[in-house]
Formats: C-alpha cells, sequence, structure tokens
C-alpha cells in the first residue's frame, strides 16, 4: 500500500510560519494536486513529503511509516522537477538509470528497466541523444522516465509543465494522466495551474496562505466551493462575483442587485432578509435573453472561434460572460443578460463563507 498521510504538518523558517498545521490523507494509487497561487506552501509542503526540507512540527507518513527524520533516499518516493535536472554529458539511457546505477543495481536489470521505462513513455528512439538534442516534451518524458526506473511508492511533481508551450502542455497532461492509469501509482502534484489541477486529479488540496482551504474532487470544488476563494480559483474564466442584498425568505428569498433589478435566489439560504451577500455565478451559466432579463452593457467581444467571451457591465458590476456561439456584438451595445439562477453560489460578503446549505 502507497498512502500519504500528512497531520499537522507545520513549516517555520525562523520565526516565518509558512504551513499552519496541515492535513491531508492520499489513498494508494491516488493522484492528489496540491494548487494554489504562488507563495501558499504547496512546494513548501511536496519538499517536505521528499525530505529536501526538515518539517517543524507535525508527521509526514508513507506507506504506514513516519518519514520525518529519513533521508530522501531512504523515503522510496521519486522526484520530478520543473527543470528537469538531467545531466548533460549522460546520454538519456544514462540519466534514466543513474540512479540505479548508483544504488549497485546489475546492468541488465538496469537495461530492462531503463527499456521498459522508455517503451512507456515513447523513448526508444532516443535512448543515445543527449539532453541538448531533446526538446522540452521529451526532456520532461526522460525526467518522468528517470523516476519510473526506481519503481517508488509515490511520484512527486513539482509543477513539471510550467517550462512547456501551451500546446505541449496539454500533450503532457494527457500524457501523465495516462501513465498514472497505466502504472496505477500514488502521485502527488504541485501546480498553481487550476487547468492541470481540474483535468488530471482524482483529489484537489486547495491551498492559500499555508493553510487547507478545501480538499475534493475537481468536480465536488467546481460545484460547491466552500468559499469565495476556491469558487475564484478554480474555473476559467474565473467565476463572476455579484454584490446584492438578500430579499424576502429562505425558498422565496430574491437578490436585490439595485440598479440592475432583483433575480430570483434557488435553494435555502442561510442569512435573514437584509443581509449583503455576494453572489457567484459561473461565465457559462449566462447567456443572453431573447426577452426580458437584467440590461448589461457590452464592453469587450473576444471571440475564440468555439465560444465568444463577453465582458460586459451589470448594474454598475463589471462580469464575464462566456457564449458556445458566435455573436455580432460591438463594444458600447445594450443587452439584456439571462443568469442561471439554479448556478448561483451565495457568500457571505464579510467572511466569504459559502451561505446555501448542501
Amino acid at each position: 500500500m502507497s498512502t500519504v498521510q500528512i497531520r499537522d504538518a507545520r513549516k517555520f523558517y525562523g520565526a516565518h510560519p509558512v504551513l499552519h498545521g496541515v492535513d491531508i490523507d492520499i489513498a494508494d494509487g491516488e493522484f492528489v494536486i496540491l494548487v494554489g497561487p504562488s507563495g501558499c506552501g504547496k512546494s513548501t509542503l511536496l519538499r517536505m513529503v521528499a525530505g529536501l526540507e526538515s518539517i517543524t512540527g507535525g508527521t509526514i507518513s508513507i506507506d504506514g511509516r513516519v518519514v520525518n527524520g529519513l533521508e530522501p533516499k531512504d523515503r522510496d518516493i521519486a522526484m520530478v522537477f520543473q527543470n528537469y535536472a538531467l545531466y548533460p554529458q549522460m546520454t538519456v539511457a544514462q540519466n534514466m538509470g543513474f540512479a540505479l546505477e548508483l544504488a549497485g543495481t546489475a546492468k541488465d536489470e538496469i537495461k530492462r528497466k531503463v527499456d521498459y521505462a522508455a517503451g512507456i513513455l515513447g523513448l526508444e528512439p532516443l535512448l543515445q541523444r543527449k539532453p541538448a538534442q531533446l526538446s522540452g516534451g521529451q526532456r520532461q518524458r526522460v525526467a518522468m522516465g528517470r523516476a519510473i526506473v526506481r519503481d517508488p511508492k509515490v511520484f512527486l511533481f513539482d509543477e513539471p509543465l510550467s517550462n512547456l508551450d501551451a500546446k505541449l502542455r496539454v500533450k503532457m497532461r494527457a500524457e501523465i494522466k495516462a501513465l498514472h492509469q497505466r502504472l496505477k501509482t500514488t502521485i502527488v502534484y504541485v501546480t498553481h495551474d487550476q487547468i492541470e489541477a481540474m483535468t488530471m486529479a482524482d483529489k484537489i488540496v486547495v491551498m492559500q496562505g499555508g493553510q487547507i482551504e478545501q480538499i475534493g474532487t475537481p468536480l465536488d470544488l467546481y460545484d460547491h466551493p466552500k468559499n469565495m476563494f476556491v469558487a475564484g480559483f478554480l474555473g476559467s474564466p474565473a467565476m463572476n462575483f455579484l454584490e446584492g442584498v438578500v430579499v424576502g425568505h429562505e425558498d422565496s428569498a430574491c437578490l436585490d442587485l439595485g440598479d440592475a433589478g432583483r433575480v430570483p435566489l434557488a435553494g435555502r439560504v442561510r442569512q435573514a432578509a437584509g443581509k449583503r451577500v455576494i453572489v457567484g455565478i459561473r461565465p457559462e451559466a449566462i447567456a443572453i435573453a431573447d426577452t426580458g432579463g437584467i440590461p448589461a452593457e457590452v464592453l469587450v467581444v473576444e471571440p475564440t472561434g468555439s465560444e465568444t467571451h463577453l465582458a460586459v457591465r451589470l448594474g454598475g458590476q463589471e462580469i464575464v460572460v462566456v457564449l458556445r456561439s458566435r455573436v455580432s456584438l460591438a463594444a458600447g451595445e445594450r443587452v439584456c443578460l439571462s443568469l442561471e439562477t439554479a448556478s448561483f453560489h451565495v457568500f457571505d460578503s464579510d467572511t466569504g463563507e459559502r451561505l446555501q446549505d448542501g
């Protein structure tokens, strides 16, 4: 069983706290992604699991064994870095097998494992090349192959795709996900890119300021964010936030948007009438109304081919609309918008916490 348990993990640099008591359970074979803005502590936490950073407080266990005091080589993990960390004077095959060579593994066993990993990653034609002769995506596959040959209990990835161009990142995302499905090994993966997190993870850990904001499956977090930070971090384009006042009670409540009018609040909303709240709505849950709707002014039109993105001003507030069709609109035009009220997310304007039940 290749499980990882993190209990009350804390990290200080001198008197400066970086992690404030983190708890995470990672199951055998699970693909878990730590995501959050720069400086949230996700890479520090990963390096603590790897043994590259000391732990100030709490425990980290791999396969049921506390590893706080173990050297990285004794933790049975393999780490893939964003800068590949390949030896330029060695061939691909030598890079992939170097750790095994240092461990005293027999040459025929090294060759067998290198050939196996190369077959998985499509590196057979490149085994005699050196890193300078490879593309960025090929170098990243070599770094992954070097991890695979070690047959570790846990793979650790530290923003491995951040140095690649957009098209290659999409391709490598698919390759890493396919690799996980084939090897069924536990993976802990760090990224600041929420698209990577949404498309690859079995479970996402959203972090901010050295703490965990929410843990769940990608769709759980997307559909039921516990606060405004999670709601705004996941999704591209980001969730829109509209300020308003609750009018009415519970099932009959409406949101008063001032000059933009009122819209119903579907579902039960905790708090009494008169409460100032913030309602989140995804850009794709807004459409141009055939009749009626809420008046808005078009600010920017961005056609992407398959979609059209609109920046509009609604009742003094700016929001983004994603239309699944092409439209002939220009800045300054007036439109009426239909909001999918069943998709509203209602948050406390003071704390940012979700107010809806369920």
